[in-house]
């Protein structure tokens, strides 16, 4: 339950209050550049305490490389890699031991294994995505070799949506803000509107949308292994993920074929496209060579501050409010989590058709 992929196969260890979080690549091909800088630069758009609208822990997450690089360069070895934890208030969570958190995983961690790290949800917690960013950017740093770019951003928050197609986005503006929507009337709404649940000690949801760009064409393998199966799976794992789609998704459904299908078209350079994309970038499984466009839901983050009804593990009814340093909005945080996984799939996809020629 640890490990995902099955060429580029990665391994995650640690839990949100122990030593160290981190993962081991398996697979990872030799002789890539190994970009520190990069890496870190990945981690630091996931951390916590980046601005007022996430949570107030600042935590250095420095990370260190134990083995598979060699004069900077991948060696084709396992590949380790770990973030150590150095500000942990585990203290914080004493109150919350004997409790079971609407929301999270608590109750279903302690039913299954009869056992539980109640200080900060342990493995559970979001912190395990430490592993997935170190991963994916290692990914990222081979697709962005062969052309291949990801791009996720905020499309919304709670009510307040993005209605422009990302065709019509400036995909540079992500980054140009705190809630990482490439749209700068739409991003101080949502910035607003965050702040203002923040206060009432709420907390709210959204969906982080994705574009992957300079797409190959044959990447998935039917029947099981379809790439959009692969990347619902992959995302679908993230932390407080609800909903996958791809390509039109949902709308398909209040749409005709005629209106769904994808014309095919011949470029000036005898390239075959297609006029609309409502598939997404894939055809019974398969990546067309179009842009890969996905979406992923992600529900409000549990731990709010309002006083909620639940059990503890004396099965006594209790009235219990967390406090502590929670995102009132996880989905900015998200988003290069989400790019990370999508990576992940790519790479294992390509080296997988590999296998073919």
């Amino acid at each position: 339950m640890n490990s995902f992929g099955e060429i580029f196969r990665i391994t995650t260890f640690g839990e949100s209050h122990g030593e160290a979080l981190g993962v081991v690549i398996d697979g990872c091909l030799p002789n890539i550049d190994f970009n520190f800088d990069f890496v870190q630069s990945e981690l630091n758009r996931r951390k916590p305490g980046q601005s007022n609208i996430s949570t107030s822990r600042n935590e250095d997450e420095t990370f260190e490389v134990l083995s598979g690089i060699f004069n900077g360069k991948t060696t084709g070895s396992p590949l380790t890699l770990l973030v150590r934890n150095i500000n942990q208030k585990s203290e914080d969570y004493d109150k919350l031991k004997d409790v079971f958190r609407p929301g999270h995983a608590d109750y279903t961690y302690q039913q299954k294994y009869g056992i539980r790290d109640h200080r900060g949800g342990g493995r559970q917690s979001a912190r395990e995505t430490v592993a997935r960013v170190l991963a994916g950017a290692v990914a990222k740093m081979y697709l962005q070799s062969i052309g291949i770019s990801i791009h996720a951003y905020v499309s919304q928050v709670y009510n307040i949506k993005l209605e422009k197609d990302y065709t019509q986005l400036d995909l540079k503006q992500i980054e140009s803000n705190v809630v990482r929507c490439p749209d700068s009337e739409k991003a101080k709404e949502m910035i607003a509107l965050i702040e203002q649940t923040r206060a009432e000690g709420d907390s709210l949801g959204g969906i982080v949308s994705c574009v992957c760009k300079g797409m190959p064409v044959g990447l998935g393998e039917p029947v099981f292994d379809k790439l959009h199966a692969q990347l619902g799976k992959a995302i679908l794992s993230i932390n407080a993920c609800k909903g996958f789609e791809i390509g039109s998704g949902f709308d398909a459904v209040t749409m005709k074929g005629s209106e769904h299908n994808d014309a095919f078209e011949l470029t000036e350079s005898k390239e075959i496209n297609t006029k609309t994309n409502h598939s997404g970038g894939v055809l019974g499984g398969i990546s067309n060579g179009m842009d890969l466009f996905f979406k992923a839901a992600f529900k409000p983050v549990s731990s709010i501050r309002k006083e909620q009804q639940t059990i503890d593990t004396n099965y006594n009814s209790i009235d219990v409010n967390i406090d502590g340093r929670h995102d009132p909005c996880i989905v900015p945080r998200a988003v290069p989590i989400v790019e990370a996984m999508a990576a992940l799939v790519l790479i294992d996809m390509l080296l997988r058709n590999k296998m073919y020629r």
